[in-house]
């Protein structure tokens, strides 16, 4: 029998990843990603807003914590710190501690969180330019259904 490298393991795994397997860890990434928190923090870290010197729309800008809380309506502050904390965990962001008086903690977008983010960007803007076609057709389901 053939022996194989790490590498060619890797590229095994990798094919044969397929989020439709129970046990795919790809269905996992798939259910973190396509949590709404997630998705708005990730558009709130991309291009929208200003940027700070040297960079320009369409690449990450850093936000401080109390900054995405509010850019955020709704989001608790518990729900803020885990789902922060996971997308660390996953190497979508970057948090930065800085020692000032009081600590200033910033997060970013990794190079792979903003490869999400041109994604999700896309699905955010989708949803804001079809809701009054899926408001509609809620109302006209709910009227045959009822």
């Amino acid at each position: 029998m053939a022996t194989t490298t790490a590498a060619q393991r890797r590229a095994r795994a990798k094919e044969d990843y397929d989020a439709f397997m129970a046990e795919c860890p790809s269905r996992k990434l798939l259910d973190r990603i396509s949590d709404k928190w997630v998705a708005l923090i990730l558009a709130a870290l991309g291009s929208d807003g200003p940027h700070p010197v040297g960079r320009g729309p369409g690449e990450p800008r850093a936000m401080r914590y109390s900054e995405l809380s509010r850019r955020l309506a709704g989001v608790s502050q518990k729900m803020l710190t885990q789902t922060l904390r996971s997308l660390e965990r996953d190497g979508l962001v970057t948090r930065t501690v800085t020692p000032t008086v009081p600590v200033t903690v910033t997060y970013e977008l990794t190079d792979l969180g903003l490869s999400l983010h041109h994604v999700i960007r896309g699905i955010k803007a989708w949803a804001e330019a079809h809701m009054d076609e899926v408001l509609a057709n809620r109302e006209e389901y709910d009227a045959r259904v009822a």
